[in-house]
């Protein structure tokens, strides 16, 4: 039986062209900026999302939290969507490391945040109140369905923010899967916000690592901070190649996730027992909603696994599937017919 993998996307493999780069990588310190893979791929995004400078890091997490540590001092405070990938997902490392409060505000169902929530967010220059000092955003926004924020949404946020002197930062993990889907320039997109991180290593499929992009100063106290959480590159070359080809030759391509996920969403939505509305669904992570009647989301995530098909739990009541590069139309199509036969199963066994 194959398995079909629908955890994430991060469960990529690298393509050949991405071993083979990696296998002849030209490589140097890059923390000395002596790595001309590095310096090529930095290059390569900061023309694509419209930066000054770019940097290479471990992860998406740590880009997020380098991004807040660069632009915060002990004791501020962060605004993000209650929903946010930073709060709930990345250890509370803004908080842990960099003393860091966060303020929510509340995240739509698309994701987005309303520009009079943040207004009201930011605190008064009182001494009883911590100094507002970032506001971060999420495009695609993870927990709300993969949903897209446009360029406008992004663009009224940052107004507010920027009238009151407030950088704002985005993750963008899955930035270019919303680009695709608006059918628009990466750098067009954020051409309103200060800075922007996105991950190398999820349906862009390189193996490791997440790309920080802002402006040179930004970037400059970025590197600082990845130097302190433990995050200088050496040799860092081998994965750079693997990120270059992934810029260059994965993007385009997201669409076939993005068609894939309807595909599945359509797929589930006819199955009685299991809640889905294709019409909730933007890119390429789908949330499965389970009826009680049916039984746990917990019992029918594992009977999925024990009929190959891989998923990621996310609590109340639903869990979450990602189409990526390494499912095709007829995986999809086999997923929908287990998770049927789940369904029927669990149905008929109460």
């Amino acid at each position: 039986m194959k398995v079909i993998d629908l955890r994430s996307d991060t469960v990529t493999t690298p393509t050949e062209a991405m071993r083979k780069a990696m296998y002849d990588a030209e490589v140097g310190d890059d923390n000395a900026h002596e790595d001309p893979t590095v310096n090529h791929l930095e290059d390569l995004v900061c023309a694509l999302l419209g930066k000054e400078a770019a940097i290479l890091t471990a992860s998406g997490t740590m880009s997020n939290l380098v991004a807040a540590l660069a632009h915060t001092n002990r004791g501020d405070e962060v605004i993000m969507g209650s929903k946010a990938h930073m709060f709930w997902n990345e250890a509370g490392g803004v908080s842990t490391l960099g003393g860091v409060q966060v303020q929510l505000v509340p995240n739509d169902k698309g994701g987005r945040i309303d520009p009079a929530d943040v207004e009201a967010a930011i605190r008064p220059d009182d001494v009883h109140a911590p100094r507002t000092s970032l506001v971060c955003l999420e495009n695609t926004h993870n927990q709300c369905n993969g949903s897209v924020l446009t360029n406008e949404d992004m663009k009224a946020v940052a107004d507010v923010a920027h009238a009151h002197g407030l950088p704002v930062h985005v993750d963008g993990a899955r930035i270019f899967n919303a680009a695709v889907a608006l059918e628009m320039p990466a750098h067009e997109l954020c051409k309103d916000v200060d800075d922007v991180g996105f991950c190398l290593s999820k349906g862009l499929s390189a193996p490791v690592g997440s790309m920080l992009c802002g402006s040179a100063d930004f970037i400059e106290e970025a590197r600082r901070w990845r130097k302190i959480v433990g995050g200088s590159m050496r040799q860092a070359g081998v994965i750079a190649a693997a990120g270059v080809v992934a810029v260059e030759t994965m993007i385009d391509r997201m669409v076939e996730d993005h068609a894939h996920a309807r595909r599945l969403a359509e797929g589930l939505s006819h199955i009685p027992g299991i809640n889905v509305d294709p019409d909730d669904f933007q890119t390429n992570i789908v949330f499965v909603g389970v009826d009680p009647n049916t039984g746990s989301t917990e019992e029918f995530t594992d009977r999925m696994k024990e009929e190959g098909v891989l998923t990621a739990y996310r609590g109340g009541g639903r869990f979450r599937l990602v189409t990526h590069r390494e499912v095709g139309a007829e995986d999809i199509d086999t997923a929908v017919d287990r998770i049927a036969k789940v369904a029927s199963e669990m149905r008929n066994a109460r």
